[in-house]
């Protein structure tokens, strides 16, 4: 007699495979969720709670007992989702051909409507993503690209948001990356700049000019006032000379000095 033959004899091989078929139910009917998942659970194709949850309220998070089957469970995850938007074509307002990427973040906020309002919501969002960038992008000119992207992006935030609330996604962010601009709008913007910086320069220039000549005029009414002040500004300038250790010294001297020698010669 066989080895086969005796575990039939004893019982013990139908034995095995019961505890194997219980095994595989009991593995399947069990499922265990993390605290950022959830689940849509189908009871023969109709939404339905979980018979029991250990740890959590209604489909997760913990673990939830399914039945074989008859239950199908769809994990759907809660985190925040980074979404990369490919760079797209647009031609702006001013018509201006520009290469634009952006990042998205959004979330599930109702894992049902996830799953049964849209076949793939990560593959829709992403779609909604783009044609909102190269609309909301197309209606603007490229200085209000460059000078208000904080604008724009709360205004990307908010329509890609109202277009999937009713899927139960929350879009909570919508970032511009990078605007890639043609070779001549990068030249032509380079020239731009530095004709303003040049016109800045000379606008700092001209201010400095007449500060200078209205400090001028002042000291001229100064020493028009006190004759004076000039021979100690003569007296300043031979000290500033004299400290350059100069070999010869050129020092004018004002001519009223010279009138009171001249007049006692004529005496």
């Amino acid at each position: 007699m066989s080895l086969l033959d005796l575990l039939f004899a004893f019982g013990v091989f139908p034995m095995i495979i019961i505890i194997v078929v219980a095994l595989y139910i009991l593995g399947s009917s069990v499922r265990i969720l993390r605290e950022y998942e959830r689940a849509v659970i189908f009871r023969l194709g109709r939404v339905s709670k979980a018979i029991f949850n250990l740890g959590g309220g209604g489909n997760g998070p913990g673990v939830i007992l399914l039945i074989p089957l008859i239950d199908k469970m769809v994990k759907v995850s809660l985190r925040i989702v980074t979404m990369d938007v490919p760079s797209q074509d647009v031609i702006t307002k001013d018509n201006v051909s520009i290469k634009v990427n952006a990042v998205i973040y959004f979330r599930v906020i109702e894992p049902e409507r996830a799953i049964i309002q849209v076949e793939d919501y990560l593959f829709a969002t992403s779609q909604m993503a783009q044609t909102t960038l190269r609309s909301v992008l197309g209606q603007s000119e490229l200085d209000e690209l460059l000078a208000e992207r904080d604008r724009i992006n709360q205004r990307l935030q908010q329509i890609i948001d109202e277009h999937t609330d009713p899927w139960g996604i929350k879009v909570t962010a919508v970032e511009i990356k990078l605007i890639d601009l043609p070779q001549e709008m990068q030249r032509a913007m380079a020239k731009q700049a530095d004709a303003e910086r040049e016109k800045r320069a000379n606008i700092i220039h001209a201010e400095g000019e007449l500060q200078a000549s209205e400090k001028l005029a002042q000291a001229g009414r100064v020493m028009a006032a006190e004759p004076v002040t000039i021979q100690l500004r003569y007296l300043q300038t031979l000290t500033e000379i004299g400290m350059e250790k100069n070999s010869t010294i050129i020092f004018p001297i004002p001519i009223d000095i010279l009138k009171a020698f001249m007049q006692d010669q004529r005496k």
